[in-house]
């Protein structure tokens, strides 16, 4: 176990995450939903501080892209709390910006956002627009790949499918293997680095490989210490593995 850590360690500080994306003024919303400490109702004047400021501050694709971007956050805040109908909304208004922002001005971050609203659309959604639209997510994040090859977010949607799919159609190995092929190969931000290493994680806990996943999620919760998620998982893969 300490040789896996001390490779989960360099492997860490060879990764060097990017310079933020995101405007500053957006950065305040994302902290929020990974770091869960904020209840959805308290997350909600963020949000809508995040949309006001997008209004007044950008024009163009540029504001479709930042109010597609606070859609999406707002409705990850309800869904963590399985406020389902009230979250689908937020992904189908966030989906439709994007797609405004795609028609004007094709690019990765569009593309991304597009493959993301979508993919949170389908987990509140039916399982008719499920089937209907699915394979639309992997189609988008490629989109965004042929504009920036080592975007994270959309290598990260492409790898997910494979480790959260229902498991008549998931092959964890495959996702696991390719969630690691980002850490090398995609330029992060501390989101992909979290939503990497707690799939990873989650896919390991699956297998029942519990030793395994432990580091994997300890590493996510580096990133973000409270994140509710990735604590729970963290605590079953402990408990498990104290049980074998």
């Amino acid at each position: 176990m300490k040789y896996v850590f001390a490779l989960l360690f360099l492997l860490t500080a060879s990764i060097g995450l990017q310079a933020e994306r995101l405007a500053y003024w957006m950065l305040p919303l994302r902290e929020a939903i990974y770091e869960q400490v904020l209840t959805a109702n308290e997350v909600a004047p963020l949000y809508r501080s995040v949309v006001a400021t997008a209004q007044q501050r950008t024009s163009g694709v540029n504001r479709y892209l930042a109010l597609s971007r606070a859609e999406f956050f707002m409705g990850r805040a309800l869904l963590f709390e399985e406020r389902n109908r009230e979250a689908r909304p937020h992904f189908a208004e966030g989906l439709r910006l994007a797609e405004r922002a795609v028609t004007i001005a094709p690019s990765a971050e569009a593309w991304v956002l597009r493959g993301e609203n979508l993919a949170h659309l389908i987990q509140v959604s039916n399982w008719t627009f499920a089937l209907a639209n699915g394979l639309d997510v992997e189609r988008f994040a490629r989109n965004a790949l042929e504009f920036d090859s080592r975007n994270a977010a959309a290598q990260y949607l492409i790898a997910a499918r494979w480790i959260f799919a229902p498991r008549a159609f998931a092959n964890i190995n495959r996702g696991i293997g390719m969630m690691e092929d980002i850490l090398h190969n995609g330029d992060m931000a501390r989101d992909d680095l979290f939503n990497v290493t707690s799939a990873i994680g989650w896919g390991l806990v699956q297998q029942r490989n519990f030793a395994a996943a432990v580091p994997w999620i300890q590493m996510a919760l580096e990133v973000y210490p409270t994140n509710r998620f990735a604590a729970e998982l963290l605590q079953t893969a402990e408990n498990a593995g104290r049980r074998r």
